[in-house]
């Protein structure tokens, strides 16, 4: 056993083409003692095709609590571990956090090899605005919840980035049609890196359109990009208290009339603003 503890490495995989691979991610890999992956049989292949035979453990949804204890007592042995998911950047709408912050609070050194990730690259192609974007990773699955959140959403004010599948891809864009209108520009990324790369810029309604004319385009994993909210006029700002209490009664409404209407606008009591009109009375 060794006294220096291992190392967790959080390991970016191809999202399709093999040639993406970094050479620091293949070294990491070869050198990994361990290597725990969300789908041992998907990542074996990918090992395989790089070259590479280590040992294998999953780490998925169901059963990441349960591998901390072991991965920690692996590390704490010398061992070092790399970290991979089924295509991408880890931990990116897939398991390893708990993994992550539980092996950081212990003490225990995690390093990023970084590389490909779908958000970045569907962003990146988009033509819709990079400056600022929300990450929503999946919407719910059920339509119902699926509009509460995308309710919630409606007036985010930065590039909305989403995944989905294929099979649902229909209904969550005549779902964001429905709350977004069918004007707001989007765009749909599929199969990005493979030999059907696809990236569609339009409004939402013409996204639905497109989707219908063939039905190779529901085909993959989708990154659905909603442009931001459009900007709202700004709305006038109300006077202050005296301001609008003096421009009332110069309009002619009695004292009472003024305090109500004044004290609907700016949230104060109706009592206390007659009380101050009767005030301004006496010191004229």
């Amino acid at each position: 056993m060794s006294n220096i503890p291992g190392r967790l490495h959080v390991v970016a995989t191809p999202i399709g083409n093999l040639g993406d691979i970094s050479q620091r991610a293949m070294d990491t890999l070869t050198q990994a003692d361990l290597v725990a992956a969300e789908d041992t049989r998907h990542s074996a292949r990918l090992l395989t095709a790089l070259g590479i035979r280590r040992p294998l453990i999953s780490l998925h949804e169901h059963n990441e609590e349960a591998r901390v204890a072991l991965l920690k007592a692996r590390l704490a042995a010398g061992q070092d571990v790399a970290l991979i998911s089924d295509a991408g950047t880890p931990l990116i709408s897939d398991p390893g956090y708990r993994l992550v912050r539980s092996l950081r609070l212990a003490g225990f050194e995690v390093l990023t090899i970084p590389g490909p990730s779908s958000l970045i690259a569907a962003l990146s192609v988009s033509g819709l605005p990079t400056d600022r974007f929300f990450f929503e990773g999946f919407l719910p699955v059920r339509a119902a919840a699926r509009r509460r959140r995308l309710a919630e959403l409606a007036e985010c004010d930065h590039t909305l980035v989403m995944f989905e599948v294929g099979r649902r891809l229909h209904g969550t864009l005549e779902d964001m049609i429905a709350v977004f209108g069918g004007a707001r520009p989007a765009a749909i990324s599929r199969e990005l890196t493979k030999r059907h790369e696809t990236t569609r810029l339009e409004d939402l309604q013409g996204l639905a359109v497109w989707l219908h004319q063939d039905p190779n385009h529901q085909r993959g994993e989708f990154v659905v990009m909603v442009g931001p909210a459009p900007s709202r006029p700004a709305r006038p700002s109300i006077p202050d208290a005296e301001e609008l209490l003096s421009l009332l009664r110069a309009e002619g409404l009695s004292a009472r009339a003024a305090a109500r209407l004044a004290a609907r606008l700016t949230g104060e009591s109706a009592n206390s603003l007659y009380a101050r009109l009767h005030r301004g009375k006496e010191h004229k």
